[in-house]
């Protein structure tokens, strides 16, 4: 596991590097060699041309400021079986771009994690805009060496007033219980590596499950899972405007009933998946 040191890190030796591929996961505590730390930026991203472009523009931006702490970035997009311009835009953008042919978020996440080679892993939706204040909250706790693990609240675009009540009840509820939004979560590699990454069983709420798995283990190792809140993500509200008020509504009912089950089938989380943008 990553141990930090001022703006360095203690890497595992090259030869070592490969066993984690192969999931031979670092324990805390191993003996590291001094390397320059490096954070991988994953974002998935299915039919995502109208959106792509200036998300990526605002992640580079924001992601200018690690070169000024000596840190190493990466910028890696999934796309995740689109139909559209999402690929052809983000490789013009500079981010490199990796496939993954089943459509489901938790796969691209990890379809993207998996081609990362950084210290630290953060997810980012391609419908969200991250500011610098909030890159540099993230910098500080990796930083400051106590966190495994940690997210941030978010803030939809435009005027909404009943689906940003459901956002503010959500974002109190993140930073009581520690739940990590998916649109944002930054993980140290080896710990998101260690609990196995995100559920291939689940097509929404995957960010649930990693987020009680990952506080069992920062719980073991004595660290901490953090929700940042001073500069909430920027995400869009588009599912606001093209899904009427009864299919949110019909959605959560159908899951309350059917006990979560929803959550397992693509066909029922259809207005993540329908690629209707």
């Amino acid at each position: 596991m990553t141990v930090l040191s001022g703006f360095t890190r203690y890497a595992l030796h090259p030869s070592r590097r490969a066993g984690i591929i192969e999931g031979d996961e670092p324990r805390f505590g191993h003996v590291f060699r001094k390397a320059p730390l490096k954070i991988s930026i994953v974002i998935p991203a299915f039919n995502e041309e109208h959106l792509i472009g200036e998300t990526l523009r605002q992640v580079q931006n924001a992601a200018a400021q690690f070169p000024r702490r000596g840190w190493a970035s990466e910028l890696i997009v999934c796309d995740n079986n689109s139909s559209d311009r999402t690929a052809e835009i983000a490789r013009a953008a500079g981010a490199r771009v990796v496939f993954e042919p089943v459509n489901q978020i938790s796969r691209a996440r990890n379809a993207g994690a998996a081609a990362a080679s950084g210290d630290w892993l953060l997810f980012i939706d391609a419908d969200s805009q991250p500011s610098v204040e909030l890159f540099d909250e993230v910098a500080d706790q990796i930083q400051a060496g106590q966190c495994l693990a940690g997210g941030c609240t978010v803030k939809l675009e435009g005027h909404y007033p009943a689906a940003n009540l459901g956002v503010g009840f959500w974002n109190l509820i993140s930073r009581a219980g520690r739940w990590l939004a998916g649109s944002f979560i930054f993980c140290e590699s080896a710990a998101f590596r260690q609990v196995g990454g995100f559920s291939k069983e689940l097509f929404v709420a995957e960010e649930l499950e990693l987020s009680q798995k990952l506080k069992r283990l920062a719980w073991e190792c004595g660290k901490q899972i953090v929700i940042l809140h001073q500069h909430p993500l920027l995400t869009s509200a588009r599912k606001m405007r093209l899904y009427t008020a009864r299919e949110h509504v019909l959605f959560l009912a159908r899951t309350i009933v059917r006990r979560g089950k929803t959550l397992n089938s693509r066909e029922a989380c259809h207005p993540w998946y329908d690629g209707r943008r």
